[in-house]
């Protein structure tokens, strides 16, 4: 007989797997937003997906169906509610539940499409290209985007003084208008400690 699922709370900030970890629960997000990243060895960050709610998330399916360990880092970009699966109750459903296995293996699929279209934008895409497309997709109705340039960096998988020029020529062209606004209260995404001056980009 399966166990009643288990609904989790987490905060914002909380960092939900390390790489290197292994695999114990499949997660189904209720509410929230969680960010996985992916940390080179020279520091560099890069955001691989972001999981809204109704979707999993890739590296947890991979972690419980292959009993693998985890290759990036999972931050709760918000306050997170999410099923929390065990490893031994998916595997049951996913062998006694058709309807659960087709949700599984479709949201897996559908992701790996999306880290497909990733892997095409870095390696085919100027870093500018990338740049614009981030900026026109998370701009709010009001053409303003609220960031630093560090975590736009870390969200088109480049390096903070590139996206800083790239933002300047823009800026140049009429084609952005830049405010720095520091202030040490708010909490970015991503997995870095420390990061300050959030910004104001309005997309023209």
């Amino acid at each position: 007989m399966l166990e009643p699922l288990r609904l989790a709370h987490v905060p914002r900030g909380t960092v939900l797997f390390r790489r290197g970890d292994e695999a114990q629960t499949f997660v189904v997000l209720i509410s929230g937003r969680i960010g996985v990243y992916l940390t080179g060895r020279s520091g560099r960050e890069m955001l691989l997906y972001s999981v809204a709610p109704g979707q999993t998330c890739v590296q947890t399916t991979l972690g419980v169906l292959g009993q693998a360990h985890y290759t990036g880092e999972a931050v709760a970009e918000t306050d997170v509610s999410a099923v929390m699966i065990p490893r031994a109750q998916f595997e049951a459903l996913v062998s006694s539940s058709p309807a659960f296995r087709n949700f599984v293996f479709g949201a897996f699929a559908s992701r790996l499409s999306d880290l497909m279209s990733l892997l095409e934008q870095v390696a085919f895409g100027s870093v500018g290209q990338r740049l614009a497309r981030t900026l026109l997709e998370r701009a709010g109705p009001d053409g303003e985007i609220t960031a630093t340039h560090q975590e736009l960096a870390v969200l088109i998988g480049s390096a903070r003084e590139v996206v800083s020029r790239r933002l300047e020529a823009l800026s140049s062209k009429g084609l952005v208008e830049s405010e720095t606004r520091p202030d040490s209260h708010q909490e970015q995404s991503g997995p870095a400690a420390a990061r300050r001056g959030y910004g104001t980009c309005s997309v023209t």
